[in-house]
């Protein structure tokens, strides 16, 4: 009996002792157990063709013609689990997606950065580089962010409507100048009478129509 309680105890040592190098392994960085960012996004043992496109490599469909539906072969990324229509597991499948490239979407498919260092209110319209990024949900080829020249719409929080009420009511004084921005012609106003009533006349017909806007460059709302 006590020769069978030395060699348990000396088992569960042995076990202790096995369990610790397996741990000092893996926090070595020995075996790796991070999880790919990716599958954050992936919906578990969901339907395979309903996962987004950070979730499946497809090869490309050089056979497709641009705006008809199209055949993809689709594999699953590592450590992404789905099914297919009768709740099978697996790896490969086929999917259905209209042949057109990412930046070839429509808008709504799409997110792009703002930009607040352009002016909206010009002659011409000013436009600047956006780096635009598809949405998860949809499908498509080539990279899925890209740049795109896009026309200046960005708002600083200026009402229109505001602007127009200054005008008629305090555009003497340069109300509607200040309100906007433009100092330098509301302190022009202000000692000029509004112009003896002719500059305040021609602002409320440029505000009333949108030519004289903020100074920042934003749009109304």
């Amino acid at each position: 009996m006590a020769a069978a309680g030395l060699q348990l105890r000396i088992l569960r040592r042995l076990c202790r002792v096995l369990l610790f190098l397996s741990q000092f392994y893996i926090l070595s960085g020995g075996e790796s157990t991070d999880i790919p960012p990716y599958v954050m996004k992936c919906p578990s043992n969901g339907l395979c063709s309903r996962l987004p496109a950070d979730c499946v490599e497809c090869k490309t469909n050089f056979s497709c013609v641009y705006g008809k539906p199209a055949t993809f072969d689709c594999t699953v990324k590592p450590s992404v689990t789905c099914v297919d229509q009768d709740f099978r597991s697996q790896k490969n499948f086929i999917m259905n997606m209209t042949c057109r490239f990412c930046w070839q979407l429509p808008e709504s498919d799409y997110e792009c950065s703002n930009s607040t260092s352009c002016m909206t209110v010009s002659c011409p319209r000013q436009r600047y580089t956006a780096n635009c990024t598809v949405r998860d949900h949809v499908h498509c080829l080539g990279n899925r962010t890209f740049p795109k020249m896009l026309y200046c719409n960005w708002t600083g929080g200026y009402k229109w409507s505001t602007a127009l009420a200054l005008s008629i009511t305090l555009g003497g004084f340069g109300a509607d100048r200040f309100y906007l921005g433009q100092w330098r012609e509301g302190l022009g106003k202000l000692f000029s009478f509004g112009g003896l009533g002719i500059w305040t006349l021609i602002d409320v017909l440029l505000i009333g129509v949108g030519y004289v806007g903020p100074a920042d460059g934003s749009l109304y709302i």
